[in-house]
Order: C-alpha cells, then structure tokens, then sequence
C-alpha cells in the first residue's frame, strides 16, 4: 500500500498548506492511490466534488441518526474498491446531491462539466424507479431502467454501490421498508450484477438479502460456517501442498485462494436439492491464479497429473468464454479418500473480470482502450440488442419484461457451427433459436436441422458442443407453435414481430374482403371511394384500420355503410347476424380480443360449437388456414391430445376495471311475479341487467337474462340466489 505521508504530501503539492482534509478523504484518496497514481488535477476534482456534496448534505441524517454525508463516502468508496475513474467517483460523492439538495443542474454542469453531470442525474433517475407496483408498471420500469444501462454503464456501477451501502444499513429501516428493499435487491440488482459479470457484488448481495428476509437463517449458516472452516481450510491445505510443490518445480509463480461459498448460495442448495450442510461441502474448491494464459494449461496438466480428473465435469471457460466475458479453466478431480475438488484456474486478468465483471474494464482509465472498449461492448450486447429490437417495434413493456427474464436467469451453452463458428446460447435452446442468431432470414425459412450429422426435430434440445446445421426452405415461414419451446429472447422476439405483422396483413385483406362483399350485395361499390378518402368520419386514419376493426368484429358493414351511404336503404340483414352472435360479438368487443402466448392477437376466431366469451376458461388452437381457434375450457369439440403442438397458452385481455357480459336460461313454473322476483335478486347484487326475453308455455316459464358482471365468482353468486326463489326449476350459463 503506498505510504500515507507520500499520498498526503501529493495532496499538500497541490492545495495550499493551511487546508485542512478530513480523515475520510485522505483515506478515500490513500486507497485510490494504491490502485494507481491520480493526476493533480484528479485529486483537486475529488476534493472539490468531496467538499461540495458535504456542505450539501450538512443538515441532512439518515436513519442511523449518522450525517448522510457518510453515505455519499461509502458510495465513492465502493468505487474506489473497484478501481473506477476519477469521473465515476466523483459522480458517486455527488450521487444524491440534485435530487436530495439545493445543488443544481447548472452547478453540477459549470464546476464538473457534461459528463459527470450525466452520471448523476442517470443516477438519480434511477432511483426514481419502483419496482414493487402492478405488473405493467413495473414492467415500464424495467425497460426504462435498462435503457440506462444500455446507454452508460457507469450509471448501473454507481446504483450498484448505492445499494449495496443502502442494503448494508438497511436495518435501520421500518420492517416493511426492509423487505420491498431486499425484494427489490433480489429479484433486479442481483441478477443484473450476475449478468454483467460482477460475481462478488452479487453474492454479497443475496447474502444481505437473506440476512433481511430470513435472519434465523442467515444466523444458522453462519454459525455453521465458522464452526467447519477450520476443518475445510485443513483440507484445502492437504489437498494443495502436492500442487504447490510441483508448480515451484516448473517454475511457475501463482496464488492459491480457497472459495468460501455464499450463504444464499448454501441456502439455495440445501434448499432446492434437498441437501444437508455437511453434504453441500462434499464438494470442496481451490482457485488458482497464474500470470499468463499458457501456464493456465501447463497447470491444468500438473493437476492431472497428481489427481485423477472425473472428465464430464471439465469445462474450458478460456476457449469459450461465457456470455458475460468469464474466463477461467473448471476441472473436478478426487483427492485423498475420494473426497471431490474442484479446481479453477485462470489469470490475474481473469480473476479481476470473474470477480469485477464488467467494472474491471473500466479500471481507472479515463480513456478505454480497444479492447477493454470490446469486453465492455461483449458485457451488454445482449441487453443493446434486446432493448435495440424492441425499439423497432412499438414499445410492449411487458414483452420487454418477459424477454427479460429469460435473458437474466439461464444458464448458457455453446455449439458451433459448420464453419466452425462458436454461437452462445441460452441452456435447452433449440435449433430454432440457433437459426434466429446466425440469422433472422434463416430464422424465418429453417425447416428442419442437423445436429452431429443427424437431422432432429426443430424442437429438440441443444447441448453444449453440439454441431448444429440449419436446413431452409423459402416456402417455410414461422409457426405459433415456434413459441411454446424457443427458449432465447431474440428468437421469440423476432417471430412475435413476424406473427404480429402477417395478422396485420391478413386482417386487411379479410375486412376488404368482407367490406366489397357488402357493398357488391347493395349494389354499392363506388362508396369505398368515399370511405377511403374520409377514414375519420369513423373515427380512423386510414382505411386500413377499418379493414382491420371489421375483421375483428369491432364494427359491423352496417356500421361503416351507413355513416357513408346518404340514401336510407334496408341494412337490417346486410350483417346477417343472429340475437345470438350479437350478444356474443358485443362481449367480446367489450374484452379487447385475446392474448395468444403474449400477442395481441387480431386473426382469431372463435369456435361456434362453445361461443366463449370473457370470463370463460379458454385455449387456442392452430388451424390450418384459419390461425387460432379459441374453445371454452371444456368445449368437447376441442380437438385431441394427440394434436397438443397445436394447442395454445390464451387469456382475456380484461382491463381490472373492466365488466363483461353473460347470458344465463332460467327455468321456472309460470307464476306472477316470476320476473318480479329474479330482477330484484340481480338488481341487489347491484348488477346491470342488459335485457330480458322471457317466453311462457304450458306452465313453464324460459327466460334469457342478459347480465353484466365482473367476473365468474359474481356469476356464481347470482346463479345461487336465482336457485332459491320459489318454483325455479333450473338456471344454466348459455
């Protein structure tokens, strides 16, 4: 560590000898120092951000009851700890400042320049967003959240040191503040961290996170630890001393560290395996750090050569780094009595990035060099071209948040292709998702695939080192059914934004279709002249959209003629349209149409045997030519199990607020006050009674009740009260 006295004496070069610094900026300084030198003008720019973000903060306490200024220097410390420039510390000590202070855009902007005042206010819109509301809006969050990490990398490192601080001091907080912040942690900074590579910032995380959700736990493990590491690190000893001999024999210098694994990462597999404590630590690991990449090999060698390697568990991370630019060799080998270690080894470089991720590539520097600039880019691409393609499109908040999801969480694979080509994949990807990454033409045409020389079902299964070849056909074009088992989020992306486009196309061509029908049947057919050149009479731009609104049942030709056509001519049977398909068209227009695995779905019909409306159980089905056909739950005309590729994932698209409409046949005994006794029955469960048709015959009274309701519990409800007036015999949904 470089000597304080040489730091302060830099320190007292630049500023005048009657300054006084305080103890917590020469320690911030001190330890910036020892990672690499700061120019003069570095060390007066942290000074100055260090003396105005404490006057800033002067009358402000946390919860502690300890100056908040305290918080701003643990936060640039954090930074320091991983080696950041200048900039980002500085953007780090004022991270709080405009949001929390009188300090202003333009006081930050004129004492630090452009630069650090984006950091900070990316920082602070940041921790603007919540992600703790309802679905959609915390979807919208997410995708603003990782729009900032996609254009500025440096905003997420300083929110991750916020709130690994704020995690660190979270127990100062009201209990119900504790657990939205460590949700929080766990279920969005963690898996980022992960993501991007920062491996001990996220294990120090979840382990505080377990620490707020379970203390007995937390304490449990803990104490557990600290009473078998003595035994563990005497293993490690034993197990390293031979290695330790042999690389000083070839002259090779390292360092040998033990893995201590996290106590969410113990919890997790006793949890999830069903494991004990002591079973988990079958499995003992050493890590060992040499200077350059060929003496990774050469020690690899070594170690097989004392040990017995178990050859399924070798993994060579070097070759083939993992998505998030991890490097290092993994060989599992019995040691003494059969006891399993496992050994990583890899560079100094390497160690850095697996530990720091992509904060190691920022380093101090201010100005990145190539290849740093090229593992950064490696870092994030995956997220660029996640939130790049859904840009393209309009923007769908929960699309972005499931995609997410599946970008964040899986664990990864690698194949190749004939050339030859490494392609990173997310675990149990299927060739159609290793098309859609070579490209998205060949995405769109593959009809089938060859895996190691064999042809497989697009379906399948891909592992890791597989030879994967695409075959295509320009015939071929995206299937629904692609959906159920595409495992990456540009995969499903892409055929999504296909699904989507061919629906839009075809909705078009089925309402011209029905519209010049129309208007041929009424002799007619000039009037779309009038109807194409004045769309917003209807309420529409353009005629395409009302193509698209007939298609879908949200409007009648009836509806369109008859704002067009000045004559007043018979329409009445022009829609050819029963009580009955009425009612069902209006409940359905009340319920925005479906959603089909995620999609908006505007081609679908729906089947005449069942007539589902909103609040039914419903599945869709794939008919060819026809799209999806969409069944009540227990319609038996659905078709076979035999045919389950063709069934799919279909749900209301029913805002909460949102009511829908039911029909319901009552039998009763013809008496007065029949109607009398049902209405009052609805109407006191404040119910919207639509209409009535009741028809009596030889003593027996049919009555078509018309209700509209909020969901099927409601329908329930009245379907019991109705049961129990007098003389009704029976009550059935229609």
């Amino acid at each position: 560590m470089t000597n304080l006295i040489l730091v302060l004496r830099n320190i007292k070069s630049i500023f005048p000898s009657n300054r006084s610094y305080s103890k917590n900026f020469k320690k911030l300084v001190d330890n910036r120092f020892e990672i690499n030198s700061l120019t003069d003008y570095e060390v007066q720019s942290i000074w100055k951000a260090y003396d105005i973000s404490k006057k800033a903060h002067s009358q402000q306490r946390r919860r502690s009851g300890e100056p908040y200024f305290n918080h701003c220097i643990e936060v640039a410390s954090n930074l320091v700890k991983w080696d950041m420039s200048s900039d980002v510390i500085i953007a780090g000590l004022l991270h709080d400042s405009i949001e929390d202070t009188e300090l202003t855009r333009e006081n930050v902007i004129n004492e630090f320049g452009n630069d650090i005042f984006n950091l900070v206010d990316g920082v602070t819109k940041l921790s603007d967003i919540k992600f703790n509301s309802r679905e959609q809006k915390q979807a919208e969050n997410f995708m603003k959240m990782f729009l900032s990490v996609a254009s500025d990398i440096r905003v997420i490192i300083i929110k991750f040191s916020d709130r690994l601080h704020n995690m660190q001091t979270i127990n100062y907080l009201p209990l119900i503040k504790q657990r939205r912040i460590a949700v929080e942690t766990r279920d969005v900074y963690a898996p980022l961290a992960h993501r991007l590579g920062m491996w001990n910032l996220k294990a120090e995380l979840e382990d505080l996170v377990l620490k707020t959700l379970e203390p007995k736990i937390f304490n449990k493990i803990s104490r557990k630890l600290s009473t078998t590491n003595k035994q563990m690190q005497k293993y490690i000893d034993e197990f390293s001393f031979p290695i330790d001999l042999e690389l000083k024999k070839n002259n090779i210098s390292y360092l040998i560290k033990g893995r201590s694994k996290h106590k969410n990462s113990i919890y997790n597999k006793m949890n999830k395996k069903n494991l004990s404590f002591s079973e988990i630590f079958d499995l003992l690991a050493i890590r060992i750090i040499v200077p350059k990449l060929e003496e990774c090999y050469a020690t690899l060698g070594i170690i097989h050569q004392i040990y017995t390697p178990i050859h399924e568990r070798f993994k060579d991370f070097i070759a083939t780094p993992k998505i998030n630019g991890y490097q290092s060799i993994h060989t599992t080998v019995f040691g003494k009595n059969g006891r399993m270690f496992e050994v990583q080894i890899r560079t100094r470089e390497m160690d850095k990035t697996a530990e720091e991720g992509v904060a190691a590539h920022f380093a101090y520097k201010e100005n990145i060099n190539i290849n740093d600039r090229d593992s950064i880019n490696k870092h994030v691409s995956w997220l660029r071209d996640l939130v790049s393609s859904l840009q393209n499109e309009e923007n769908n908040p929960k699309e972005f948040l499931d995609l997410l999801k599946i970008d964040l969480y899986e664990d990864e694979i690698f194949v190749f292709s004939p050339k030859g080509d490494l392609f990173q994949l997310k675990a149990e990807s299927t060739p159609i998702d290793f098309a859609f990454h070579v490209h998205s033409q060949v995405g769109f045409n593959c009809i089938t695939a060859k895996v190691n020389g064999k042809i497989v079902p697009l379906n399948s299964s891909l592992k890791s080192g597989d030879h994967v070849e695409i075959l295509t056909s320009n015939n071929q074009t995206p299937s629904m059914s692609w959906l159920k088992y595409v495992k990456t989020a540009k995969a499903k992306n892409h055929i999504k934004r296909w699904i989507k486009r061919q629906q839009e196309i075809e909705s078009v061509q089925l309402g011209r279709e029905i519209l010049d029908k129309a208007l041929k049947k009424i002799k007619k057919t000039k009037l779309i002249t009038k109807i194409s050149e004045n769309p917003k009479d209807l309420g529409f731009s353009n005629i395409k959209l009302i193509y698209t609104a007939l298609s879908s049942g949200k409007i009648t030709v009836s509806e369109i003629i008859s704002k067009y056509l000045d004559s007043d001519l018979d329409l009445e049977n022009l829609d050819d349209e029963s009580l009955t398909s009425k009612f069902i068209r209006k409940a359905r227009r009340i319920a925005k149409g479906v959603v089909i695995d995620g999609i908006e779905n505007t081609m679908i019909s729906f089947g005449k045997c069942c007539n589902p409306i909103p609040g039914d159980s419903i599945v869709g089905y794939i008919t060819r030519g026809r799209g999806v056909t969409v069944h009540r739950g227990n319609c038996t005309n659905i078709p076979s199990s035999s045919n389950l590729d063709r069934m799919l994932n279909v749900e209301w698209n029913v805002g909460n607020k949102e009511s829908f409409m039911v029909r319901l046949k009552i039998l009763g005994q013809d008496r007065k006050h029949f109607l009398k006794d049902i209405t009052e029955s609805i109407s006191g469960l404040n119910i919207n009674l639509v209409s009535v048709d009741i028809k009596a015959k030889e003593g027996l009274a049919t009555g078509i009740f018309i209700l509209q309701i909020r969901d099927t519990r409601q329908l329930n409800r009245i379907q019991n009260k109705i049961k129990i007036i007098n003389g009704i015999i029976d009550t059935q949904r229609m």
